[in-house]
């Protein structure tokens, strides 16, 4: 994003706003909540959007001035390392997850702008595939890389509260 680039935040807020508010920003985050796996599964609302007629009810509802997310709806699933232990789930409304979308279209673009070059952490279109790739290439160069940092933190959020 050029305004990134040239630390032009003004602008930045304002093509944000321009985005999170335009029909096609609306209509690109409900198709997106719609055509995800999880499209299927309610909130503690149990509104689905599953009909062109719901995706058009919910498509005039989508604002963000005076919208309050509700709480999650949780469910306890099984863990993949041990299937006696289960772990904590919390699923959105529709609702929450579409105004979710609707400020990643417009956030993602600044934070690409402002990661580091080789950060591949959660970002999209990047894998830990792409890490590995990169790791001769930094280790090549002279000077050498003075760290290359590779973690998994286990359990991290099981029990934040």
């Amino acid at each position: 994003m050029k305004a990134t680039q040239e630390g032009s935040w003004g602008n930045i807020q304002a093509l944000v706003y321009l985005l999170t508010h335009a029909y096609s920003g609306r209509a690109a985050a409900i198709l997106r909540v719609t055509t995800k796996a999880g499209a299927a599964t309610p909130g503690v609302d149990g509104a689905v959007w599953d009909t062109p007629e719901l995706q058009a009810e919910a498509f005039s509802r989508l604002r963000r001035h005076g919208y309050r997310p509700p709480p999650l709806r949780r469910v306890s699933i099984p863990k993949s390392s041990d299937p006696s232990k289960r772990r904590s789930l919390g699923i959105p409304t529709a609702t929450a997850r579409a105004l979710q979308a609707l400020y990643l279209l417009g956030l993602d673009p600044i934070a690409e702008t402002t990661a580091a070059a080789n950060s591949y952490g959660f970002r999209s279109g990047r894998c830990c595939a792409d890490a590995l790739a990169q790791c001769p290439k930094v280790l090549s160069r002279r000077p050498a890389a003075t760290w290359i940092l590779e973690g998994d933190i286990k359990a991290c959020f099981d029990h934040a509260s």
